[in-house]
């Protein structure tokens, strides 16, 4: 018998030139299937499922192509994946392990990234690319 979808409630901040999102989200996982619901006043705005495509209101999406429309096209294919799984990103890169999670810090000439994750938060920046990505335990 197939485990049941694990639905998670987060407060979610999302700022990058093409979103900005303050609001409640959900995070459904089931298997290595992900999705993040967006709400604003109760109101279902954005969903964003990622499988082996991501898919958007506006239609599914290559991974590498959702960068650079949304983020950016230097990031790993699997970036929006590994953050609403809260696991490491770029392949564990500069992994430092915390007492409650860890931390990343990756830099290059594309992003400059601080990445941390703990038993109730989550927190992406990248200064480079004026894009941060929140999310609060509710």
């Amino acid at each position: 018998m197939k485990p049941q979808p694990k639905k998670e409630s987060w407060v979610v901040l999302i700022k990058s030139p093409k979103i900005k999102f303050h609001d409640i989200g959900y995070i459904i996982k089931d298997g290595e299937d992900v999705t993040l619901q967006l709400y604003s006043a109760g109101t279902a705005v954005e969903s964003f499922e990622i499988n082996h495509f991501i898919c958007t209101r506006d239609g599914c999406m290559r991974k590498s192509s959702f960068n650079a429309e949304y983020l950016n096209s230097a990031y790993d294919d699997d970036l929006l994946k590994d953050l609403l799984m809260r696991r490491p990103i770029f392949d564990g890169k500069n992994l430092q392990k915390l007492q409650d999670g860890f931390e990343q810090k990756i830099k290059s000439k594309e992003y400059d990234i601080l990445y941390k994750v703990t038993v109730d938060t989550l927190y992406f920046k990248d200064k480079k690319n004026h894009i941060l990505f929140k999310l609060k335990r509710q």
